[in-house]
């Protein structure tokens, strides 16, 4: 009894087991079933993305939306129905919007990620949209949790102040709208920014003290960054980075291209850091003068400035790979999707889940393009079918009536279309018999035909003959259209909806892959469209045109054949 008792209760224990593992694996719960969408943002610090090798906290991550990862058709036109979740599709996560624009389609929003495990493709953030009857809510800026002061130059009426609110003072400078995340300061060379930084942007001698910002010089020369006896300068293509009478120099920086440059100081070394990877490191002398005093942005330097970011830690060398992929979108670390309440699954790019993005990407005269490709589509299917039944039909009534024919003893007496239904043959040889009915052929007491007689018969024949092609050759234009017309009308959709894709991200300025790719591959839809239609049209056409071709070249021989049968049977000696 007892070991039938365990028997009954490990059954369904192995029947869960048993389906864990067949059954796919499914969504989250929906955090929130108001939301009718949401975008799955993951970060994968693993093989196949950015790896790093040390768990990292408190990391504030931009997060970019466009049209490829989210809807903002059905979003708020303002963006205010926007939350960020955490992977456990259960844990509000601070997040600050510093940009919406739903008509060009593009966003971006700050997330303040609370851990970013290592090796890991398991780092997910969700962003939920898609609730009209959400409220507003008022959210301030997020930051790294150990930075103390924070520039992220998105004020386009020109105002440069630290978004973290340790430097109460703004400065008044050029906003470029379209910089490296949302918006970048623009500096032309001759002027040079100053703010007073507190005691809590300082550091003594010898740190600890780190600095992260990007670069995109016109023309590699100048300072972007000084405070106190730090300078990071920019000369002969590198990076030079002085702290009194230290010197170190790195890296290669070329014009008109975004670029991540780190300082750290601390624990005895000065080290640089450009685009994640460390490009130089010196000891620090016994005596370093302490950090501090006002910040000093774009001495003799032209280009843009963004995301300047000071703290008051040694930054590691895979906090520096980390931020230089997240702030600058690198594709192999942060993977977008998104996914509607409806989703079951989590399947990341099933075929569907393609058309769905392609589909949502889709310009206006893409859409009417493919609107008019597919109803050609209909047409030519129609077109197809239709005139596929008829020379069946024809082909079967010829094949049966001729053989009637050529059985008869008597010309007069091979049948008509009744016989054999759909049968061109069928329908040529009763126009031949009226012809001759109305000569008495066959008849007592009738005369002979004359060769002119059989001309005139052989000529009502003839005409017949002509119809009877025209009516197996109708609506074959409308296939000749369809292939030829579909891949240029095709074309046409491609073109402008490239042209509008880049003519919005010029707008826009975010020139990431993730804000192109959607666009460009719906635009390219419609040219799969149009040889969509032409394909099959052509095959449909050329195996139309083949049996319609045979069938003409029967209808000549018995025409031919009709005449001569009965010319031996009733023509003149």
């Amino acid at each position: 009894m007892t070991l039938i008792h365990a028997r009954s209760r490990l059954a369904p224990c192995l029947l869960a087991i048993v389906a864990s593992t067949a059954l796919p694996s499914v969504a989250h719960a929906w955090w929130n079933a108001d939301f009718g969408e949401r975008t799955k943002v993951t970060l994968n610090t693993g093989s196949a993305g950015i790896t790093t090798a040390e768990a990292l906290s408190g990391m504030a991550v931009p997060v970019r939306l466009h049209s490829g990862n989210f809807d903002f058709v059905a979003a708020k036109p303002d963006g205010t129905d926007l939350r960020v979740v955490a992977g456990d599709d259960k844990t509000p996560l601070k997040f600050w919007l510093e940009r919406y624009d739903s008509a060009n389609e593009l966003a971006v929003l700050w997330v303040l990620v609370p851990t970013v495990a290592p090796g890991s493709d398991k780092n997910v953030v969700y962003v939920y949209a898609g609730n009209d009857k959400a409220p507003a809510e008022t959210s301030a800026p997020v930051v790294d949790s150990a930075t103390v002061a924070t520039f992220r130059f998105s004020d386009t009426k020109g105002g440069i102040a630290d978004v973290s609110g340790a430097i109460a003072s703004t400065a008044p400078a050029t906003i470029d709208a379209n910089g490296l995340i949302g918006g970048s300061a623009r500096l032309d060379g001759t002027q040079s920014i100053e703010l007073p930084a507190g005691a809590q942007v300082r550091t003594a001698g010898g740190g600890p003290y780190s600095v992260s910002f990007w670069v995109k010089p016109a023309v590699v020369g100048g300072a972007p960054f000084a405070q106190g006896p730090l300078s990071v300068g920019l000369e002969r293509g590198k990076v030079i980075v002085r702290i009194g009478k230290l010197q170190l120099e790195g890296g290669e920086l070329p014009p008109s291209a975004w670029a991540h440059i780190g300082v750290t100081v601390g624990n005895g070394k000065v080290v640089l850091y450009v685009n994640g990877a460390q490009a130089g490191q010196t000891d620090l002398p016994a005596a370093s003068p302490a950090i501090e005093g006002p910040i000093r942005l774009g001495q003799g330097y032209s280009g843009l400035l963004d995301e300047l970011e000071i703290a008051t830690v040694v930054r590691s060398a895979e906090w520096m790979k980390f931020t230089r992929a997240s702030q600058g979108a690198d594709a192999k670390l942060v993977a977008s999707q998104l996914q509607r309440s409806g989703d079951a699954a989590e399947g990341e790019g099933g075929g569907a889940g393609y058309i769905g993005v392609l589909a949502r990407s889709l310009t206006l005269d893409a859409k009417v393009v493919i609107g008019i490709l597919a109803v050609m589509l209909v047409i030519a299917i129609w077109v197809m079918v239709t005139k596929t039944l008829l020379v069946l039909r024809t082909d079967k009534g010829n094949r049966g009536f001729l053989a009637a024919f050529r059985d008869a003893s008597d010309v007069m007496a091979a049948g008509g279309e009744a016989q054999h239904a759909g049968s061109s043959l069928a329908r040529l040889y009763e126009t031949g018999l009226k012809q001759l009915q109305k000569r008495r052929v066959g008849q007592v007491g009738a005369k002979a035909m004359s060769s002119a007689a059989l001309d005139a018969v052989k000529a009502s024949i003839d005409a017949d003959l002509v119809r009877e092609s025209q009516r197996l050759n109708s609506a074959m234009v409308l296939l000749t259209i369809a292939i030829s017309g579909g891949p240029f009308l095709g074309l046409l959709g491609t073109v402008v909806g490239v042209m509008i894709t880049f003519a919005a991200i010029a707008a826009a300025g975010d020139v990431n892959v993730n804000a192109i790719a959607p666009g460009i591959a719906a635009a390219l839809l419609a040219t799969v469209a149009g040889l969509g239609v032409a394909i099959p049209a052509l095959f449909g056409y050329n195996w139309l045109a083949s049996k319609i071709k045979n069938i003409s070249a029967d209808m000549q021989i018995f025409v031919d054949e009709f005449v001569t049968r009965v010319a031996e049977t009733y023509g003149e000696p």
